[in-house]
């Protein structure tokens, strides 16, 4: 045992010099003989800790992510298939099966409709079909977002955090370069680097493909249980899909969409979980007003931001929406309820301007798994800072 943990250990030392070495400016072939008199194969999951191993000794995220393409060049072909069965990955609707099938669309759209025509460029007739082509990659949106908003979370979850910062870094780049280029092939004058652009671009994405099939996914089968591939397959049509007909996944055993009991003051639900001084402090945090009235027609409960657009007291709770509102609208109140509970309307819209504010209301219907009529959610925002925005203000600017 001790010399598995020893041989770990100088493996994990082993790949982390490499990379040290490549950050030092090394070339890729003197590192890949050290790689070669070092390793007979190497896994996934080692790479991983090495690059969490420099990124805790202070490397910073974006010099890994500078790595990445480097590294998994040196690492191509050499990584031991020593995880789960390849089989999970055939099973129709299982996210890893999604996960490759949608690599191999990626790769089909790249290999038939934009390399052939790289060549052909600045000709008209081969700048419009890959403008044509680029506008269906640019759906690798979805692949992505996928991947960053379900996958990693659940990697992270189990302290691997260095892998999904550095491929969530290149993502961006991918994202980025996709959507320049897009711009440069739409233009009147074709860049003349607009070629080894392209052809930079589809390398990039060819690179995250292999990475994703034989870095990540190897990790994720190792690591994720039954119950979490259900809960990332439940989840999956809520971000969309690349390609068509895709089935659903149904293992041995169901997954319970929240735990039945909570602990004293823990509100429970399907998406997580909050201590009740959390949910309150969360509802009056935000930047509108909100009110729900049940299906009864009763007042249940409304948010206390620190400023209210319409003033309402505590005493309204128990009361019937209608007597919250002079006699002269108390019809169209009524009219509003009668429209949401029948199925007529999901939600009624007004907008009114007052001291200074331009204020929308809304009323939206809320309804159960059943699609029964639970209540109404009244909404009340003072939208004109929000017409007053103009230009962007991205994250990093």
């Amino acid at each position: 045992m001790s010399e598995q943990i020893n041989n770990r250990e100088h493996r994990k030392e082993a790949i982390k010099h490499i990379l040290s070495e490549l950050d030092a400016g090394k070339s890729v072939e003197e590192v890949r003989a050290i790689f070669a008199t070092a390793f007979e194969g190497v896994s996934a999951m080692e790479i991983s800790e090495a690059e969490a191993a420099l990124i805790a000794e202070g490397l910073p995220v974006a010099e890994v992510q500078n790595l990445c393409d480097v590294h998994a060049a040196v690492f191509k072909g050499s990584i031991k298939d020593i995880h789960k069965p390849v089989e999970l990955t055939e099973i129709p609707g299982h996210p890893a099966n999604i996960l490759k099938r949608e690599n191999r669309f990626i790769e089909e759209l790249l290999e038939t409709r934009v390399k052939p025509y790289i060549s052909a460029l600045p000709e008209a007739d081969a700048a419009e079909a890959i403008k044509h082509a680029l506008a269906d990659v640019a759906r690798i949106d979805i692949h992505y977002l996928r991947k960053e908003n379900l996958l990693f979370p659940y990697l992270e979850k189990y302290g691997f955090t260095a892998p999904p910062k550095v491929m969530w870094g290149v993502d961006d780049e991918i994202r980025r370069e996709l959507k320049e280029i897009r711009a440069a092939v739409s233009a009147d004058t074709l860049a003349p680097n607009l070629k080894a652009e392209l052809e930079s671009l589809a390398e990039k994405i060819a690179e995250m493909i292999y990475k994703e099939e034989h870095i990540l996914l190897p990790m994720l089968l190792e690591t994720l249980t039954e119950d979490e591939w259900k809960q990332i397959a439940g989840e999956s049509g809520n971000i969309g899909y690349l390609i068509d007909g895709v089935p659903v996944w149904n293992p041995v055993y169901a997954v319970k969409d929240a735990e039945e009991t909570s602990a004293p003051g823990v509100i429970s639900m399907p998406s997580g979980s909050l201590e009740r001084e959390e949910l309150i402090s969360m509802l009056n945090t935000l930047p509108f007003d909100i009110t729900f009235v049940d299906k009864n027609d009763v007042v249940k409960c409304f948010s206390e931001g620190a400023e209210r657009i319409f003033p309402r007291t505590r005493a309204v709770i128990g009361r019937n929406v209608a007597n919250c509102h002079p006699p002269a609208s108390v019809g169209v109140v009524e009219q509003i309820l009668d429209d949401l509970k029948s199925g007529k309307k999901e939600h009624e819209d007004f907008w009114i301007k007052k001291g200074g504010r331009y204020i929308l209301i809304r009323y939206l219907a809320v309804r159960g798994k059943s699609d029964e009529y639970l209540g109404v959610l009244e909404v009340t925002q003072d939208i004109k800072p929000l017409q007053e925005i103009g230009g962007e203000k991205r994250l990093l600017s």
